[in-house]
């Protein structure tokens, strides 16, 4: 594995990047082109579909010529940078970008992405594989801890003078030996299993087939993992497949004293069945990082007070950022240097991949060396 390369430091203001991202453009960072109209030879060009931070466009400017979708340019360019969250990768935009080879995410997931078209046209996807998955269990333990030991609303009841006008608060649940049910034990799934084992917990899982490293209990129906378990975790990635796995019949199965947490995708969950759940006490709470909607919330939800939301923050630490520019650079430069004019063959050595999936890959693993590029491969 080589050299691990200098993290951009990332200031404040910048941190919550995939927040603010639009399709309009590049953002503050200067395209240079040359008086010919083409770019330096040395800054092989890339297509920037969203704006990008102070901290994105000096770093990407630096190896690259930032070439926003206005450019004429834009039709001829081979790579292109985007955002799960605000860009669809579909026959549409290749056809926009008929010279596109190179299709590189600052996301994890790649829902968003007609792979099986980029498979046809010969287009690389890549995404930032497992950077987030650290961060993103922990968040999903602190909001299962919220949800039990009700953090957020205790808070707020002190703040708003209510200790002291009503008395204690009412007690919060144990974690402690809970039977956990993560639903998609890839990446994410197992660092949150690995951090409940540490609780005591009892874990289980489902999937679309047994993990032969996993030490945990697999169980191939997601109902009867519901009735066996008093949390549900979601954490798989969003397909057809799993597009409101989280049903009336699975709420029901958890039953009155089950919890969700969701850090996956809001379309995991059937919302509207969730909140009537909620409403009539069939389940006992959730902790929800993700909706379906966004950024719209059911209002519902606002009031209640065994309900833990946040604004679909999981991925965001300065660190998780930081690796994702270094880890997307890396990934344009493992392009370019596989497929400068003239030159074959496979570049080694780099600390991150070109991240490679199919419709049906679980969470993306980045290998510790670059391999021979594969249109839309395998991933998993």
């Amino acid at each position: 594995m080589g050299t691990r390369k200098t993290p951009v430091t990332l200031r404040k203001e910048n941190m919550n990047f995939s927040l603010s991202l639009t399709a309009s453009g590049s953002g503050s960072g200067s395209t240079t082109i040359s008086s010919d109209g083409s770019p330096p030879l040395d800054r092989p060009p890339v297509l920037v579909l969203l704006s990008l931070s102070d901290a994105w466009s000096s770093a990407l400017s630096a190896k690259f010529t930032i070439i926003p979708p206005s450019s004429p340019l834009s039709t001829s360019t081979r790579a292109v940078l985007i955002s799960g969250s605000v860009n669809r990768v579909d026959s549409t935009l290749l056809d926009q970008y008929p010279s596109l080879r190179c299709v590189v995410t600052t996301s994890a997931g790649v829902n968003t992405i007609n792979l099986e078209e980029c498979r046809r046209r010969g287009v690389l996807v890549a995404n930032v594989g497992e950077t987030y998955s650290n961060d993103v269990a922990d968040y999903a333990v602190g909001l299962l801890i919220d949800a039990f030991r009700r953090l957020t609303m205790s808070d707020r009841y002190l703040r708003n003078g209510l200790w002291v006008s009503r008395g204690d608060y009412p007690l919060g649940s144990k974690l402690g030996g809970k039977r956990v049910g993560i639903v998609g034990l890839g990446s994410i799934g197992s660092a949150i299993a690995k951090r409940l084992e540490a609780f005591g917990c009892k874990i289980s899982y489902f999937s679309r087939k047994p993990k032969p490293t996993a030490n945990y209990k697999y169980v191939p129906n997601i109902i009867d993992l519901a009735t066996k378990s008093d949390v549900l975790v979601v954490s798989c990635s969003l397909t057809k497949e799993t597009h409101h796995i989280i049903n009336k019949q699975v709420l029901q199965a958890l039953g009155k004293e089950g919890i969700i947490i969701n850090i996956g995708r809001g379309a995991h969950i059937d919302e509207p069945e969730l909140v009537r759940s909620l409403v009539q006490g069939e389940i006992k709470g959730v902790g929800l990082d993700v909706f379906e909607n966004e950024p719209n919330v059911p209002k519902e939800m606002f009031e209640m007070e065994n309900v833990v939301l946040t604004p679909h923050q999981a991925v965001f630490t300065p660190e998780a950022l930081s690796d994702v520019i270094q880890i997307c650079i890396a990934n344009f430069e493992a392009f370019f240097a596989e497929n400068r004019p003239g030159t074959t063959g496979t570049t080694t050595g780099t600390d991150y991949c070109i991240s490679r999936r199919t419709q049906e890959g679980d969470q993306g693993r980045c290998a510790e060396s670059y391999q021979t590029l594969k249109p839309a491969d395998d991933l998993v």
